[in-house]
């Protein structure tokens, strides 16, 4: 019986796809600059990601995994860090001069609040680059030092 259990718990977790390097990286660079990243549902429904200004924890919704979206997730996150890190622990934008692709306008333009909309608009922006990775880590690098 318990090696059966054992056996099932041993399949169960060997079918969860492993992150990819630069999702660790970052998650290391992250966790350098005092941010906690969780991987477990986030306390908001529905969020792939979640970051908690205040207790600088980051949630990543272990979906985004099977999704094979999770490097992109931690790399919207990372944004976000870099704008609490910026705000001196109050979020606010970086004022970088990109912007998203269009496919990503209907992600941050649902929001009714301008100021959250600006923060999303950055976030997508950064995630959609070709070098998204790279910005990401200079963002942290730049503004959380």
């Amino acid at each position: 019986m318990i090696e059966t259990f054992l056996l099932n718990s041993f399949l169960l977790l060997s079918q969860v796809p492993k992150p990819e390097q630069q999702f660790t990286d970052l998650r290391n660079k992250l966790q350098q600059f005092g941010f906690q990243v969780i991987i477990q549902l986030p306390p908001k429904r529905g969020a792939y990601g979640l970051l908690q200004p205040n207790t600088k924890k980051i949630w990543i919704n272990p979906v985004v995994f099977e999704l094979n979206i999770g490097t992109q997730t931690l790399i919207h996150e990372a944004v976000h860090a870099a704008q609490v890190c910026a705000g001196k622990g109050k979020i606010q934008t970086l004022g970088l001069n990109i912007q998203p692709i269009n496919y990503a306008r209907p992600f941050f333009m649902r929001y009714t609040d301008v100021h959250r909309q600006d923060l999303e608009r950055e976030a997508y922006a950064v995630q959609t680059q070709p070098n998204n990775f790279k910005l990401a880590i200079s963002l942290l690098q730049e503004h959380c030092k």
